[in-house]
């Protein structure tokens, strides 16, 4: 059976919609990055990058990083990929997902809620990129169903992932701001397998405090020296 290592965060949620959305049979296996398990030789034998999620499929094939797991699984099972005309735009939109939505959302919050000091430039930095980023998918939005136009497809399983956390980088009254992406993420809300992929967290009780250990876990550069 695939074995599907997650916590809670965005990337992992990405995987776990579409392995709801396929039907595929999977072992989900808790990865507690508060407690430093992702840094563990077992872990960093799967993904020497120490992130989630990852995914060691039925032959032993190992893939880490989400968007290659959520192509991989795609072509995999032929499932939620557009027509091979529009190939080239859903790679341009996947990967604009992976490199810009996900890192200038994610330091946005970190910049804001974690950093042991607020450093006004790089706030306005991520805040401001983390704005023009999702104001791009909602202006993709404003004249389609889902991201590839009637197709559902990864992409917007990508974009669901990293929308459920915009709210926390750029406030509540974002919404106003990006209905489209909104009214996107309330299509897929809506889907049972977006349900069921949200379940995840009753199965295991991930640390919540953000204390010394999970600081060090999660932000390594935070590490004393003598460690």
């Amino acid at each position: 059976m695939l074995k599907f290592y997650y916590t809670l965060a965005p990337n992992p949620r990405k995987v776990a919609l579409f392995l709801e959305e396929a039907g595929l049979p999977y072992d989900a296996i808790p990865v507690d990055t508060r407690k430093g398990e992702q840094h563990t030789p077992e872990y960093l034998a799967i993904n020497p990058n120490a992130k989630v999620p990852a995914i060691v499929d039925d032959d032993g094939t190992q893939v880490f990083d989400s968007s290659a797991v959520l192509l991989y699984l795609a072509e995999k099972t032929g499932r939620f990929l557009p027509a091979p005309p529009m190939r080239g735009e859903l790679l341009s939109w996947l990967m604009f997902t992976a490199s810009g939505i996900g890192p200038y959302t994610g330091q946005a919050i970190h910049f804001t809620k974690y950093a042991p000091e607020r450093i006004a430039y790089a706030v306005q930095r991520y805040e401001f990129e983390a704005w023009r980023h999702w104001r791009i998918i909602d202006a993709r939005l404003a004249d389609r169903r889902w991201m590839m136009g009637d197709d559902y497809t990864i992409v917007d399983m990508a974009v669901w992932g990293w929308g459920k956390s915009a709210s926390t980088a750029l406030g509540e009254n974002c919404w106003e701001r990006l209905p489209n992406l909104k009214r996107l993420l309330d299509a897929i809300d809506e889907r049972p397998a977006a349900a069921r992929a949200m379940a995840l967290k009753e199965r295991y009780s991930f640390k919540s405090e953000m204390d010394a250990q999970a600081r060090e876990a999660m932000f390594p550069h935070m590490r004393s020296k003598a460690a």
